[in-house]
């Protein structure tokens, strides 16, 4: 008996390479974020201090001042960046393995972890709550947003490439 390795489709082959793609720069950013620790801690620091806002009497009171809690979040932040680094990572090779269904639910919760982290954290909490729209030099948001839709477009990918099935006749 012969058999054949089935042919790989191209939306399984984008997702494989857009989600290693995800995998590399998470791992990086988390990387970055551990072998130069003070330099986003700052960026962390300023923040959530709110210390280069407009300073609103009527904001401030959100303002997380103590440098424990700072450092608490920052830490916080790099873990959860470490973690979505390894889920894709093991996704991607999911990917590269050919098992689809696991790569696309393992690459699935690792681009949503990026998701929340982007969008929720930074741009949510972190652009409006703590305003770090209105800081000049400690302003993330643009940043945030691109990760933030490329992880949705490799999102997209990742649910396109999974097959259809057909109506009963």
């Amino acid at each position: 008996m012969i058999t054949s390795t089935p042919q790989r489709g191209a939306l399984s082959l984008a997702a494989t390479l857009l989600t290693a793609t995800i995998a590399l720069y998470m791992a990086l950013v988390a990387f970055g974020n551990i072998t130069d620790f003070g330099t986003n801690q700052q960026f962390v620091r300023h923040v959530l201090a709110m210390d280069t806002t407009f300073k609103d009497e009527d904001l401030m009171w959100r303002a997380v001042t103590s440098q424990g809690l700072q450092d608490a979040a920052y830490v916080g932040i790099i873990a959860w960046e470490t973690i979505a680094a390894l889920v894709l990572i093991y996704g991607s090779w999911l990917w590269a393995r050919r098992d689809d269904l696991r790569a696309r639910r393992m690459s699935t919760y690792g681009l949503l972890m990026v998701m929340l982290l982007f969008g929720a954290g930074f741009i949510a909490i972190g652009g409006e709550w703590f305003s770090m729209w209105q800081s000049k030099n400690w302003n993330g948001l643009d940043a945030a947003t691109r990760i933030f839709l490329f992880s949705g477009v490799v999102l997209i990918v990742n649910q396109l490439s999974a097959p259809r099935e057909t109506p009963a006749t």
